[in-house]
């Protein structure tokens, strides 16, 4: 059967499954050239790949199978020239709207490109525009640990009364807030009610570094030290957000308001 594809060789040469090769034969879409009539394995032909890869195309431009298999369907030779010369002008025409769109895309991606390389210096500070956010601080952790990470919503949920909990839900994320030499553990709300413990941190533009736990005394300071003298500042609070890096491992997202 050298003149035959098994449906497996045929669908990895159009690069499609074999069940959409089925599918196609139940429609009656396209149908192998050859049928095993007691294994029912299906076999096709150089012409059957051919027209594979012509509804392949034509599915593009969005054209239902239907449409498709009523195009493949004509009698006249001529009617089908006709549609697929309509059909590789609208190719054409899409090729061009999206080539505009693939511009405008690469203009805005250099534009933001040029705007992320502006707000990062050499020190590795950057800015960052946050949106206000409310966070429902701990009432006894201060630090990071490996065990109360582990399972960090579980401790603020706990802290919420039980009539209250389904009023709460927080993003999967963990952070420390510190205001007069006090540090607290947070969670992030997207959902709350009123009760004790609730922080307001103001929308805004954030001075950020990133750093490890053994960098973090230095990186603070140093950050605190350049929201003073570059933006006339004095920190009322520090936001560090902890970004888990991998098994027991952590970094962190520290944040300065500035403005």
């Amino acid at each position: 059967m050298s003149n035959y594809f098994s449906i497996g060789e045929t669908a990895k040469s159009v690069n499609v499954t074999k069940e959409t090769l089925r599918h196609y034969d139940r429609i009656g879409l396209i149908k192998p050239s050859k049928k095993d009539e007691f294994t029912n394995y299906r076999y096709y032909t150089a012409q059957d790949i051919v027209r594979i890869q012509t509804i392949k195309a034509l599915q593009t431009m969005d054209l239902p199978l239907q449409e498709i298999k009523t195009v493949l369907e004509y009698d006249n030779l001529e009617e089908i020239v006709q549609f697929l010369e309509m059909a590789e002008k609208k190719a054409e025409e899409k090729i061009t709207d999206l080539q505009f769109s693939k511009s405008k895309i690469q203009l805005a991606k250099s534009d933001y490109k040029k705007k992320l390389k502006n707000n990062k210096d050499v020190d590795g500070f950057f800015l960052k525009d946050i949106s206000e956010r409310t966070i429902l601080l701990s009432d006894y952790l201060e630090t990071p640990t490996v065990d109360n990470l582990w399972d960090y919503l579980r401790h603020f949920y706990n802290q919420i009364p039980s009539s209250m909990q389904e009023n709460f839900s927080f993003e999967d994320l963990a952070g420390v807030y510190k205001e007069n030499n006090k540090s607290s553990l947070f969670a992030l709300c997207k959902k709350y009610a009123n009760i004790q413990g609730l922080k307001k941190l103001p929308s805004g533009t954030y001075l950020c570094i990133h750093c490890t736990e053994e960098e973090k005394v230095i990186a603070t300071n140093n950050l605190i030290k350049k929201a003073k003298e570059q933006y006339e500042i004095e920190p009322q609070f520090i936001v560090e957000v902890i970004v888990v890096s991998g098994i027991l491992n952590w970094k962190y997202e520290i944040q300065l308001l500035i403005k």
